[in-house]
């Protein structure tokens, strides 16, 4: 494996997105920022004790999930999986459910069922991820599927890394997709490793390249810029909107930290996490922001230290949180009426139109405007 191979680096210059204003560029920082400290926060946890079994963390590619949940409106719908926290921070979660969940508190957002990154919030439109990879993707389609056939305006997204390309699941959500040219998006993590297998023993050809095989296209991304992933997203989530049919972007980025807690990572060439660690998307989107007009460094410095101040806040609620009451184990396991899932957070301006009726959903009004 040499480093050229092995990193894919993009370094395309992305001009400033007329799209997105100062202050939603403040919040891409802001939640990246705290999909930072929420995961260091919660890998010191686990180092002292307080998270049962293993803990999984996506540092260095928190450009992806803030960036692509960022282009959705409240009414769309997400599957996410494990390295995407920056998706359940844009929908709404806070960081003290997600500390709790980690600590199997009945502050966390399962309620104590789940001590691990198995959760959704289903009242944010998100659904409950399972270890098996890519099967969320099977369920996105699902979701689409029924928002094709009720003719709603509306899109799922999902996420997934690249060795889950190698699966059998992976191929029939993909097929199914073009055929039915669903409405969904298709996040593409590639992070360079399938836990310890390096890309070029993963697959003979780059996934992206399949898109054309299965009737959508396919776009590569710069992964660390949360600019590029979010222009790429809502291209695409404008297109499926449309009626266009799906998306397969491959967003290249790097796992800085190991599969898991538990994985000491020697497998990856030093030189190689030096090289992505020089390309940490936090901190080139701080030095992007702090060099242009608009933006003075105190004010981005100033947000860095106002997200960590509250992920310190929050760890000491998450702490506070009690042990569920084993008397409940059994509550919530089978569903005894349907429940639809909820609308998430829609941060970004473009889908804050002021409107006096409540009932009438920002992204209709926003497309009728």
């Amino acid at each position: 494996m040499t480093l050229s191979d092995a990193s894919a680096v993009i370094d395309a210059a992305v001009p400033i997105d007329p799209l997105l204003t100062h202050d939603d560029r403040a919040q891409l920082l802001r939640y990246m920022a705290m999909m930072r400290s929420a995961e260091e926060r919660a890998l010191s946890l686990y180092k002292q004790g307080n998270v049962p079994g293993s803990f999984y963390d996506g540092r260095g590619q928190e450009a992806i999930s803030v960036g692509a949940a960022f282009a959705l409106a409240p009414r769309d719908r997400l599957c996410i999986l494990h390295r995407d926290l920056g998706a359940h921070f844009v929908r709404g979660v806070t960081p003290d459910r997600y500390l709790a969940n980690y600590m199997g508190r009945t502050g966390g957002v399962t309620g104590g069922k789940d001590g691990n990154m198995h959760f959704g919030d289903r009242e944010l439109g998100c659904v409950g991820m399972v270890s098996m990879l890519p099967d969320m993707a099977l369920v996105a389609n699902g979701m689409a599927l029924a928002m094709r056939m009720r003719g709603e305006d509306r899109v799922a997204m999902t996420f997934f890394g690249e060795g889950s390309t190698a699966n059998g699941q992976w191929h029939e959500a993909m097929n199914f997709a073009g055929i039915q040219r669903l409405p969904v998006v298709f996040l593409l993590e590639n992070n360079r490793f399938a836990y310890s297998t390096p890309n070029e023993l993963e697959f003979a050809a780059d996934p992206l390249g399949r898109a054309e095989g299965y009737g959508m296209p396919g776009v590569e991304v710069d992964g660390n810029d949360v600019e590029a992933v979010f222009g790429a997203a809502h291209a695409a989530v404008e297109r499926a909107r449309e009626g266009g049919g799906p998306t397969l972007i491959e967003c290249q980025t790097m796992r800085m930290h190991g599969h898991g807690a538990h994985d000491d990572m020697s497998y990856v060439p030093a030189e190689m996490l030096a090289e992505w660690e020089a390309r940490d998307p936090i901190e080139r989107y701080a030095q992007r922001l702090s060099a242009e007009p608009g933006f003075a460094a105190e004010e981005v410095e100033g947000i860095r230290e106002e997200v960590r101040a509250y992920v310190a806040e929050c760890a000491e609620r998450a702490l506070a949180s009690p042990m569920p009451d084993p008397a409940l184990a059994e509550e919530g396991l089978f569903a005894d009426r349907w429940e639809p899932l909820g609308d998430g957070a829609a941060p970004w301006s473009g889908w804050v139109v002021p409107t006096a009726d409540p009932k009438v959903d920002p992204a209709l009004a926003r497309r009728a405007a």
